[in-house]
């Protein structure tokens, strides 16, 4: 993180790159659990809410922001491994 600023700097955005795109890819392969009750095609409208949260939030520039998004991706990829869904994608 850049010394006491709060918006991202390149260097910021490439440290979380790799981090985003792994909880990107297995935040989608976790809504192709059969532990979810899901027919086809509300997998498929689920997948393109999870598309559409990663796609706005790569626009973000807040250091502070990141994080938050980075701790509901965490927390939504533990409650989709535990069969459930998170209620800001329900």
């Amino acid at each position: 993180m850049g010394k006491g600023l709060i918006w991202a700097a390149a260097e910021d955005l490439a440290r979380n790159r790799g981090r985003v795109l792994s909880l990107y890819r297995q935040i989608l392969r976790s809504l192709n659990s059969p532990k979810l009750e899901l027919s086809l095609a509300a997998r498929l409208a689920k997948k393109a809410e999870a598309r559409a949260i990663f796609m706005l939030g790569s626009e973000e520039r807040s250091l502070d922001n990141i994080e938050d998004l980075i701790d509901a991706a965490e927390y939504s990829l533990s409650l989709l491994k535990q069969g459930k869904i998170p209620k800001h994608i329900q």
